[in-house]
């Protein structure tokens, strides 16, 4: 069988919390994408309670969630990708962002760090747990640091890092 390598940024999956993460995560990854003629798959998850309450009304957590996508095509626009989104409901975190990056044949599934509680809140225990353990592909995170106020990196984003792809 010929094995085939893409590049990590040539499909990625960026799972996005809230509008700031979106502003952070889509500054520091979509550079490296358009380096790679790549395509971004952004995945929002509202997770639900299983029974219980939610925290939030569905309603309210869709606007989050359009405000994020809002942020991520701006940010797209502006460096010349194309991406496409995802918004998703489940009681588990972790599982919807595997499936999302499985449905989408994802290159890697990319985030930066998130400051602070709301980050180990976020992708604390379970949630990182499984993105890291259970993942078919690569986890990227990317330093968060590393953006410009013009929305570039300080290092070029000819990444030339590569995944096999089966």
């Amino acid at each position: 069988m010929t094995e085939q390598y893409q590049p990590l940024f040539s499909r990625p999956l960026l799972p996005l919390a809230n509008e700031e993460d979106a502003e952070v995560t889509c500054g520091v990854a979509f550079p490296r994408i358009a380096a790679n003629d790549g395509t971004a798959f952004v995945v929002h998850v509202i997770e639900k309670a299983g029974g219980a309450p939610d925290k939030a009304g569905v309603e309210q957590r869709e606007e989050v969630a359009d405000d994020v996508f809002d942020v991520a095509h701006r940010v797209a626009d502006d460096v010349g990708i194309d991406i496409d989104t995802d918004l998703r409901f489940d009681t588990n975190v972790g599982d919807a962002i595997l499936d999302a990056a499985r449905d989408v044949d994802a290159s890697a599934i990319v985030f930066t760090p998130r400051g602070g509680r709301s980050w180990w809140d976020l992708f604390s225990g379970d949630v990182r747990d499984r993105l890291i353990r259970e993942s078919d592909r690569p986890v990227v995170v990317l330093p968060h640091d590393s953006v410009e106020s013009d929305g570039g990196t300080d290092e070029q984003s000819n990444d030339t890092g590569m995944v096999r792809h089966d």
